[in-house]
């Protein structure tokens, strides 16, 4: 770190095109001072699509309930950078590590991929870990959106005059939507070990729920999103078992949700296609096969009872597909053409939008790669 550096930041070695960009050390004490000990970033549009826990409470005007607030001004549904986050990952911090000389704290995973402090630039002359700091960061998790206050009686009068009582929410769904946000989050930054720790604690959360509560179609469909995505984590760390025995239980429960919304049977059929690869690659066929054919049925009955959206229609193509790839292996090869077949008329007859340039894109992609298929008979 040089001199001239260590003199103009006053202890926090930062350079000044980083200055620019976060708008100040993010642990600096003039932000703390002003965003009173929650120093964030501008508010970014969060970009989590199909996040299982996406959905927030509204409350009107007249509700005598107030919204709960993270006191760190975390919230599920912006994204934000505080004195929890690591700022390569953008996530909470996990397995806390120290940079020395400069002091600067990342996720464990996060730092070790690099020679260079990727905030000021400094040597790593060695990392170490902040047991201390990690506590706190997992004192808050273990605390955030845990306000719990008793019912009020909406139906009940008041009288003119009277003191309005006024009672906080429960925020136990914000809290599932800021978990998966911070995994999501950690996952795209390859830190899959963070990852995988914020969703148990969610899944145990829904699990804790659903004793209370039972199999409810929301409570079953969160589960089974989360459990999903725990498998992808298992299957990024190479444990195939464990991301199976995930994505099986996430079958289980998805299966529980008697509904028409798109994204759950969406859900569920990718749950059963990664299986089906599990097994195929493990040269199971048959067990492939049974999988890859209930993912099929699964997306056939979705567009059936409901409007043909082009990408269903792409889905249970790529499901024909791999149905057919199985048959041609198991010497099958009538059985595989007549697949190959139907999902390549499918395709030719699926009208999509010239907006939808990246469905347009992928639709394409897969008659090319049908096309070859049939081309080997």
């Amino acid at each position: 770190m040089s001199k001239e550096i260590q003199n103009k930041q006053q202890g926090c070695p930062v350079s000044k095109e980083t200055q620019n960009k976060q708008q100040g050390c993010p642990m600096s004490k003039e932000i703390q001072n002003k965003q009173q000990g929650c120093p964030m970033s501008k508010e970014i549009q969060n970009k989590q699509q199909g996040c299982p826990m996406s959905k927030v409470k509204q409350d009107s005007g007249e509700s005598n309930v107030i919204a709960p607030k993270c006191p760190f001004g975390y919230d599920s549904q912006t994204f934000k950078l505080g004195p929890f986050s690591c700022l390569i990952c953008q996530a909470l911090l996990f397995e806390c590590s120290r940079c020395v000389p400069c002091s600067h704290v990342f996720c464990k995973a996060c730092i070790s991929r690099f020679n260079d402090c990727p905030l000021c630039g400094a040597d790593i002359e060695k990392i170490e870990a902040d047991i201390d700091l990690q506590s706190v960061v997992d004192r808050f998790i273990d605390g955030h959106a845990r306000i719990k206050r008793g019912a009020v009686d909406t139906d009940k009068k008041q009288l003119v005059g009277e003191k309005k009582t006024v009672i906080y929410g429960d925020v136990s769904l914000e809290r599932g939507a800021f978990l998966v946000q911070q995994a999501m989050r950690a996952f795209r930054a390859n830190n899959v070990e963070s990852a995988k720790s914020r969703l148990s604690i969610c899944a145990q959360d829904i699990r804790e729920q659903l004793e209370v509560a039972g199999n409810t179609s929301e409570l079953c469909s969160q589960l089974g999103a989360v459990l999903g995505m725990l498998g992808d984590c298992c299957r990024a760390m190479g444990d195939g078992s464990s991301a199976v025995a995930y994505f099986d239980e996430s079958v289980d429960f998805l299966s529980k949700v008697q509904t028409n919304d798109l994204e759950v049977t969406h859900t569920l059929s990718v749950s059963l296609n990664k299986i089906g690869d599990f097994k195929y690659y493990e040269g199971d066929l048959e067990a492939a096969r049974d999988y890859y054919f209930r993912a099929l049925d699964v997306r056939r009955n979705a567009i059936k009872d409901s409007s043909k959206a082009p990408s269903q229609v792409l889905d249970v193509a790529v499901s024909l597909a791999k149905v057919a790839d199985v048959d041609r292996n198991l010497d099958a090869e009538d059985t595989a053409t007549e697949g190959f077949e139907k999902a390549i008329n499918l395709l030719k007859s699926l009208q999509i939008n010239a907006e939808e340039n990246a469905l347009e894109q992928r639709r394409l992609s897969v008659l090319d790669f049908l096309s070859n298929q049939l081309s080997k008979k």
